[in-house]
């Protein structure tokens, strides 16, 4: 299997990073695997886990049988025809892939299923978004699997859960569904009808910028088979309003090849080359491309054995490039002002220049580790980085912006003498909900970032807006109109009153762009029409925005159900119990697709990776009883809001309103039936403990149980046929599917397993 793989981002510091032994695989502190015992036995559910997305002889390989025997457990479980991914979508399934073998498989047997080495395991699990974080920072010991001729106890179970999932699979056949990644094709259909844009936009308009809703991590300058950006999604995100994309690339890879770092620039001219390629086909639709600057990367400390001078602080066997050194500042400088000689028709760069990747001294607070950076003021390090990229970009083209994001800067906190350092000709960016102060469930707290539910802009952005303004610096918002990590399964959420409100508060605020999403959040959906039509008329109302949007989209006689279901979604999305906590280790991602077990399980939840049955870790400050409280509220109430969503299709004749209509009651209901399993998860998991606490005695405690887990089994039964319809339902960017319908299906055979356990 192809893979790509990259320095990512997207941590919160709430987490710690991981501890990694050079030149070998992270174990942590590897505890047992979870056991899966509404299969047969480990070898069924792998084959379960792996039908359709790997091939039978890669299987068979793996736990060393006959691909015969692969299908044969196959057909004894009563899957069907198996119909394999394409492999132009292996890219897109890999870490799917390895979440869903991760307490299966070791890893020498994960390396023969991903078909990958282990020095490129190692890299993904460090680099790819951290995700061996993600993974809780710990392999699962699982003992070697190997296939075994199933027993006649265990042909019983398999031929059972045939029985019991074959009625739906029958059922769910009837409907029309999509296979996976269609939505991919769909958003690559280029309308050769609509002409391209020749004029800069950007030059006139608030800049708004996206990334791309399925772009692949790692190096995609050197992988033109798999286009960020291809001229479909392109025309359509410009259609949105949007104007700026961004793309994520590593400095080294696109500096040219020099005498002082000969390690860096290897294939930078082919990577150029194909940048340049995609920089002017955006220009065509009035869309500039940018790129995210974490720069210098942390080298490894051999990289330092003949340059000591510049090496910085240490850290999990890798060194920062020191920023006080004028020759890495040098460099840094020169190959910015390379990239934008090679390639003029870039927009510009942002940057993150604390947290995150290791990047300079100051990056991860630790800057007085190091003998030059202890000198020197916090402030001047960062504002020194910040200046130093500008001078790169400028010196090559002065127009370019350069845009500083204010993240991680005094660990969150307010950096008013960062953006006093800054020069005149960088744009400062904060994220807008920061430090708001919310109320849920009658728990305060403050807003981090990834809100939708709570509006914008908090005290943290207004005040750093200021303070640029003050400095004459140009500012950007950074927002998220589609999805935040209050739930990222599906492409928008249709809280428009919401997108609406805090558009308008924006519109008043003297900002110069949005950054609209950062890797989530990117499709081009009609929240990001809101933004749009606040851009264009500042002093429209949030009324008549909806309003016109609303018959735009759907035709008159569908507005006035189509407004109340927006306003009843809007304000069921209000009770949201969100901490930054919440929004990483609650299930809200995974929805009903995530197991339940008769026993704790001692695992903890991870950032959206395993929920597990963590209830604890689920709940940041909110008691567990007050957060399944709000998501069962927030189910209660978006329920409502369907009913009008479904009178809107009921009187709508137009057949393209009312397929629209259709499409997006679905993504509706699929929100709703994660909201619903967040409640009824958390409800399980304190009715269990209780019953267990109880000595399994207490028989009212007892039914309980089982009623909840019949009510899980409905809800996944339901998400089933939500997500078959569309491919979109469940996939995130970086994250890849959280599930794929399979994986709904297990569900049913989990909560019917154990039911029939608490039954005997």
């Amino acid at each position: 299997m192809k893979l790509i793989f990259a320095v990512f981002f997207s941590v919160c510091v709430l987490f710690q990073y991981p501890v990694f032994a050079q030149n070998s695989l992270p174990i942590g502190t590897h505890p047992p695997a979870l056991t899966f015992d509404h299969f047969p036995n480990r070898s069924f559910a792998f084959v379960w886990r792996n039908w359709n997305l790997v091939s039978p002889e890669k299987m068979a390989e793996t736990i060393r049988c006959k691909p015969a025997d692969i299908l044969k457990l196959a057909e004894l479980m009563g899957l069907g025809n198996q119909t394999l991914l394409p492999e132009k979508f292996q890219d897109q399934i890999y870490i799917s892939l390895l979440r869903r073998n991760w307490h299966l498989l070791p890893y020498d047997q994960l390396l023969t299923l991903m078909d990958m080495d282990q020095e490129r395991l190692e890299f993904a699990l460090k680099e790819d978004d951290f995700l061996f974080h993600k993974f809780g920072n710990l392999k699962p010991a699982c003992p070697e699997l190997r296939f075994t001729n199933p027993t006649a106890e265990e042909v019983k179970k398999a031929m059972a859960i045939k029985e019991l999932i074959q009625p739906i699979i029958e059922k769910n056949n009837t409907i029309e569904s999509e296979e996976l990644f269609e939505f991919i094709e769909a958003l690559k259909t280029f309308d050769e009808e609509e002409v391209f844009i020749d004029t800069d936009s950007l030059q006139k308009d608030q800049l708004r910028f996206i990334y791309s809703y399925f772009g692949i991590f790692g190096d995609p300058l050197m992988d033109e088979e798999n286009d960020p950006f291809p001229n479909g999604l392109l025309q359509k995100l410009a259609q949105k309003g949007v104007n700026g994309v961004w793309m994520h690339v590593v400095l080294s890879q696109l500096a040219p090849q020099g005498e002082m770092f000969p390690e860096f620039g290897e294939d930078s001219e082919i990577r150029l080359k194909n940048l340049q390629k995609i920089a002017r086909r955006a220009k065509k639709f009035g869309i500039d491309i940018y790129l995210y600057m974490n720069e210098p990367r942390a080298q490894p400390q051999a990289f330092f054995d003949h340059r000591p001078e510049m090496a910085g602080i240490k850290k999990d066997g890798f060194a920062t490039m020191c920023t006080s050194d004028e020759q890495v500042r040098n460099w840094m400088e020169k190959s910015l002002t390379h990239v934008f000689t090679q390639v003029p028709e870039l927009g510009g760069v942002f940057t993150i220049t604390a947290s995150e990747n290791l990047t300079n001294c100051a990056s991860h607070g630790g800057k007085d580790q190091c003998p030059r950076c202890s000198k020197r003021p916090y402030e001047d390090i960062i504002a020194e980085v910040n200046r130093t990229i500008a001078n790169g970009v400028h010196a090559a083209n002065p127009e370019a912006k350069v845009i500083a994001w204010d993240w991680g800067w005094n660990g969150h906190g307010m950096a008013r003498e960062v953006i006093d350092k800054l020069p005149e000709d960088v744009w400062l960016m904060s994220v807008s909900e920061w430090a708001k102060p919310i109320e849920r469930g009658g728990i305060t707290n403050t807003v981090g970032e990834y809100s939708i539910s709570a509006v914008g802009p908090g005290p943290r952005a207004k005040s750093h807006w200021s303070g640029a303004k003050k400095n004459l610096l140009k500012t950007v918002a950074k927002v998220q109109f589609n999805n935040t990590w209050e739930l990222s399964a599906i492409p928008w959420i249709p809280v428009m009153d919401l997108v609406a409100e805090h558009a308008a508060n924006l519109a008043q605020m003297d900002i110069d762009g949005v950054m609209l999403s950062w890797t989530l959040g990117s499709y081009p959906s009609p929240n990001l029409e809101v933004a749009k039509k606040f851009s264009d008329n500042p002093d429209a109302t949030e009324e008549e925005v909806l309003n016109a949007l609303a018959l735009e989209r759907y035709g008159r006689t569908a507005v006035p159900y189509v407004r109340n279901a927006w306003t009843t979604f809007s304000t069921a999305f209000k009770e949201y119990p969100y901490d930054i906590r919440v929004v990483y280790s609650a299930p809200q991602q995974y929805g009903p697709s995530n197991l339940l077990f008769l026993k704790p399980t001692g695992y903890r939840a991870t950032m959206v990776g395993f929920p597990y049955d963590d209830l604890k870790g689920w709940s940041g400050p909110y008691p567990p009883e007050i957060l399944i409280s709000q998501f069962e509220k927030m189910a209660h109430q978006w329920k409502r809001g369907l009913k009008f969503l479904e009178g809107a299709i009921e009187v709508t004749e137009e057949e393209a309103s009312k397929k629209l209509l259709e499409e997006d009651l679905n993504l509706a209901k699929a929100a709703y039936l994660h909201f619903q399993s967040v409640g009824q998860q958390g409800r399980f998991i304190m009715a269990r403990d209780r019953w267990l606490e109880s000595q399994k005695t207490d028989n009212v405690i007892k039914d309980q149980v089982r009623e909840i887990l019949e009510q899980e089994k409905q809800t996944a039964i339901a998400m089933l046929e939500v997500a078959s319809k569309d491919s979109r339902i469940g996939f995130e960017a970086s994250n890849q599917y959280y599930y794929v319908p399979q994986d709904l299906l297990e569900k049913v055979i989990n909560c019917q397993y154990l039911m029939d356990k608490i039954n005997k």
